[in-house]
């Protein structure tokens, strides 16, 4: 793969390569598990507000954390400790928001996951521990409660004239640290439908998915049960002898080929360009040339002459240099994603002229995708 070598941070995504060339157009085909999720069983998340404790000295202090403080008192009076009249200067723990994501379907005594995350002026979270913690969801409803140790990936080492951390050391993770108490509201066994809703909406991918559903659905119940309603969301009803979840475990491993818009991705700061496999270039003439100047300070010291009463100086030098580099004129044409890069390396441009070419062919009206520049 010589293009791929050559074009440095350019990256292919839309099309797979395999075994030196590119895969046939069926291999855009997926399973209706994996390009769709189902309307009725989607997530929620929760919130929370808790304490970390047992932090080696890293944690919130309290006077510039008023909050921590506070919140700590409160959790000692709900245990029987009188805090009335007392200072603490500790600080072992921090005030940490709380939050995770409760799965569809999801049943009382089933646990998750909860990230941790500082409030205060904690510099480290490493080796602490939540306190039970409850999480509401939008509606301010407790669905679960949280309580473990925290694991962070960062880590900080201080001394007295420099300070080393990697990672973030102020958020963490407390594996299977929530505990779900209460059920959400679900009525799927009651639906008479099903609604399917594709992650990247597009109309010809929906209608293929109704297609592929009634097809299944003639052969299975005698009749077409599935609509596309927009580029989003197919419907499909539920037939009478059918039940609900069997219809669904039937459907979701359907295969559908997918389709997708033309689109070129630029991250401007990480010098990354994304093609989609469909992108094409109309016949244009592309030619790239850098100006680089370098300035160049030599001060010379001009000593006086013997038994004179001058005195030592700094004379500036300065040397000018300016290099202009270009490039030769290339046609650029790209009915298909390997032709397109391979012109695009002919130009012999590092990945911040593929950017800019890339950007001068679209304003040219000869990029037939949409740009998007992150």
């Amino acid at each position: 793969m010589k293009f791929l070598r050559s074009i440095g941070a350019l990256v292919l995504v839309a099309a797979t390569v395999f075994a030196g060339g590119f895969l046939p157009a069926y291999a855009d085909a997926a399973r209706i598990k994996d390009i769709a999720s189902l309307q009725a069983g989607r997530d929620n998340q929760l919130i929370g507000y808790g304490l970390v404790v047992g932090l080696q000295g890293s944690g919130d202090s309290l006077r510039s954390s008023p909050f921590t403080e506070q919140s700590m008192r409160a959790m000692l009076q709900n245990l029987g400790i009188s805090t009335q009249g007392s200072q603490s200067n500790a600080k072992n723990l921090a005030a940490v928001m709380v939050t995770a994501t409760l799965p569809p379907f999801a049943s009382p005594g089933s646990r998750i996951d909860v990230n941790v995350s500082s409030l205060g002026d904690a510099t480290s979270l490493r080796g602490g521990t939540l306190v039970m913690t409850s999480l509401s969801g939008a509606d301010g409803q407790i669905y679960a409660v949280a309580q473990g140790a925290v694991i962070v990936s960062g880590f900080t080492a201080q001394g007295q004239a420099a300070t080393l951390t990697e990672g973030i050391t102020t958020s963490g993770r407390v594996p299977n640290g929530a505990i779900i108490e209460r059920e959400l509201p679900s009525h799927f066994k009651d639906s008479v439908n099903l609604v399917l809703q594709l992650r990247n909406a597009d109309f010809s991918t929906a209608v293929r998915m109704a297609d592929a559903v009634n097809t299944f659905a003639g052969q299975r119940y005698g009749g077409p049960i599935a609509e596309a309603r927009d580029s989003q969301e197919v419907i499909v009803q539920k037939p009478k002898v059918a039940d609900l979840t069997r219809l669904m475990a039937e459907i979701e491993n359907l295969v559908v080929e997918t389709d997708t818009p033309a689109k070129v991705v630029i991250n401007e700061r990480t010098g990354t360009i994304v093609i989609g496999a469909d992108v094409k270039v109309s016949r244009v003439a592309v030619s790239y040339g850098t100006l680089t100047v370098q300035v160049t300070e030599t001060p010379q010291i001009v000593q006086p002459e013997p038994f004179s009463r001058g005195v030592t100086a700094v004379q500036p030098e300065t040397d000018i240099m300016a290099m202009k580099e270009g490039g030769p004129v290339a046609i650029v044409e790209g009915p298909d994603l390997r032709t397109l890069v391979a012109g695009l390396n002919n130009i012999g441009v590092k990945p911040d002229g593929i950017i800019a070419i890339l950007q001068g062919i679209k304003s040219a009206g000869a990029l037939q995708a949409e740009l998007v520049l992150q």
